[in-house]
């Protein structure tokens, strides 16, 4: 610092109204619609200063000198969610009410709460909300196209949280933000608070609830900032179908640069869907919530969420390039001195979160979205027990039993005493987000693989040659190879080809009765049959048997819905 320079405190200006520094004429007739919607929402704008839109920089200085956060060696904001630690299903709530209870999935997945209880949680943020100096509010869309897109704003109490939200929605143009009006959906956000846990409904101090009636969703008791991503979603998953007719999904997408071939990547967390989307022969469309309109692809979201822990520039370069400045790392430790993230350091969470901006992803497609329809779909699963195949082609009723099945297995934990890995079946790839019947989604999709000729493919990233602690994981690479030589043209489904006892180079693969190649170029062929791969013969009939009853199981809530068709594509003992 020069000698005749001193320090002062940062300057922090009360109201901060417009993007910028000088207000035109619909900028100020800009401020007198947002002035009246604050009133009518409660918000109380003779103690409450708004911090409406504001750029990365100015949340990066409001976060740090407020809330704790940390400037990192790579330039990206580290902040924490408290205790919360990742989102909690449990204690999410849909408002039973007039417009919407014909529609809803009333189940473990999406809990009624009453009306009145929703007007409490909503007062009590509110009335939070009024008790802090500055309030945070950031204006986007969910959803790139024009035409089914949604306006959404969030209303928040931390820095972090509005930043995060800037990345994770699509950013409008100064035209737009001028121009945007009443929002569509609102998010109020007073995590910090805990709910009253003798409201009628609640389960604990968390509520995340969403209100389709008033197409509001009010959070408190958790920090975690993916619930507001996935609230949107939620959001999206309802309006979509049920008011646009389109097909929301929760997969990945790219693009061939040339070709112009869509690929959709369903997959549970941990299956390697972020990471093998972003393939740097292919453009990036998104990485997590698309909509398969009558007109294409198009992405919801205008940035990235993806898991950090262990990552690196060699596995993953394009995510580990995007941790830079204007990016939001949740809940990463880092290095006290030097503030180099540690992403090997998970003993904070399993679930460090990097959120970015999707353009920091170099080959991503500007707007996020495509006229052409899906080529390929690929389902991916993580199968511990090292039973299903690295790669099998699915006919269209297979698609549709195994969309609705939505098989992964997670690992065992850290508890002694667990030798054996968890199935999990999260019916559309998105049970926990999922507003309407899954049947209703399953026949939408299998219409629309029918009409564009769309072939699907089961790849598991889990293990080989054995279960979890006997075999081995799949290798990257490996897996690679094989989403090559389906872009590539190697591989081509039997299933839109001809029928798959008219072709060489495949055969069945019994009990789950899936069809798979006896070669894959840079795939040793031995890997390409689990049956081959592992020693012990009779280990491997005993685990096969398990995991088919296990999908049996599973799929019994179905049973009543599903066709015949569908119903009989699963496994057969």
């Amino acid at each position: 610092m020069p000698a005749n320079q001193s320090h002062t405190t940062p300057h922090i200006t009360p109201y901060v109204w417009t993007n910028g520094p000088s207000v035109d004429q619909s900028q100020t007739s800009l401020m007198g619609r947002e002035l009246e919607f604050y009133s009518e929402a409660g918000i109380d704008l003779d103690r409450c200063a708004i911090r409406r839109n504001l750029p990365p920089a100015k949340l990066y200085e409001e976060a740090l000198h407020n809330e704790g956060a940390v400037l990192s060696a790579t330039g990206a904001l580290i902040n924490y969610s408290g205790i919360k630690t990742g989102r909690s299903p449990g204690d999410k709530r849909i408002v039973y009410e007039e417009t919407s209870r014909n529609d809803i999935w009333w189940g473990p997945v999406n809990i009624k709460m009453d009306e009145h209880s929703f007007e409490i949680n909503r007062e009590r943020a509110i009335d939070y909300l009024n008790t802090r100096g500055d309030i945070y509010v950031f204006d986007g869309f969910a959803g790139w196209d024009p035409k089914y897109r949604i306006k959404v704003r969030v209303i928040c109490a931390r820095a972090y949280h509005a930043l995060f939200m800037r990345n994770m929605l699509i950013r409008p143009t100064a035209d737009e933000l001028r121009d945007f009006g009443e929002p569509d959906f609102i998010i109020y956000n007073a995590g910090q608070f805990p709910a009253n846990r003798f409201t009628n409904g609640m389960t604990s101090q968390t509520s995340v609830s969403i209100n389709f009636k008033r197409m509001e969703m009010v959070i408190l008791g958790t920090e975690y900032a993916g619930e507001m991503k996935k609230g949107v979603f939620s959001v999206m998953h309802y309006v979509q179908p049920a008011k646009f007719g389109q097909l929301s999904i929760h997969a990945a997408a790219n693009v061939g640069i040339e070709s112009e071939d869509v690929t959709l990547f369903f997959g549970l967390s941990g299956t390697g869907k972020t990471t093998l989307s972003a393939d740097p022969k292919r453009q990036l469309i998104g990485d997590d919530e698309h909509v398969w309109s009558d007109d294409g692809v198009f992405n919801i979201e205008g940035g990235c969420y993806a898991k950090c822990a262990n990552l690196s520039p060699s596995k993953e370069p394009q995510i580990y390039d995007a941790v830079r400045f204007g990016t939001v790392l949740e809940n990463v430790v880092y290095d006290p001195e030097e503030r180099y993230p540690d992403f090997d350091d998970t003993s904070i969470t399993e679930n460090t979160r990097a959120a970015y901006p999707i353009d920091f992803i170099p080959n991503a497609r500007i707007p996020c979205m495509t006229s052409s329809h899906p080529k390929n779909i690929i389902m991916l699963t993580c199968d511990a027990y090292g039973i299903l195949p690295p790669v099998s082609s699915l006919s269209p009723e297979q698609a549709s039993y195994h969309f609705l099945a939505g098989y992964t297995s997670k690992t065992p934990g850290t508890e002694e005493g667990i030798m054996d890995p968890i199935p999990t079946f999260s019916t559309c790839y998105s049970a926990p987000f999922i507003t309407l019947h899954p049947i209703r989604y399953a026949s939408m999709l299998a219409d629309k693989m029918r009409k564009h000729k769309t072939a699907c493919w089961l790849i598991n990233t889990g293990w080989v040659g054995g279960k979890y602690g006997t075999g081995s994981r799949i290798p990257l690479g490996h897996t690679r190879a094989i989403i090559d030589a389906i872009h590539g043209g190697a591989l081509v489904s039997p299933f839109t080809s001809g029928q798959p006892e008219e072709l060489s180079g495949w055969h069945n693969y019994d009990v789950f009765n899936l069809t798979i190649p006896t070669a894959v170029p840079g795939v040793p062929n031995q890997v390409l049959d689990p049956s081959k791969a592992w020693d012990d013969e009779d280990a491997f009939e005993r685990e096969r048997v398990k995991l088919a009853r296990l999908f049996n199981r599973a799929f019994r809530m179905f049973e009543h819905d599903a066709s015949d068709e569908v119903k009989a594509a699963g496994p057969t003992i």
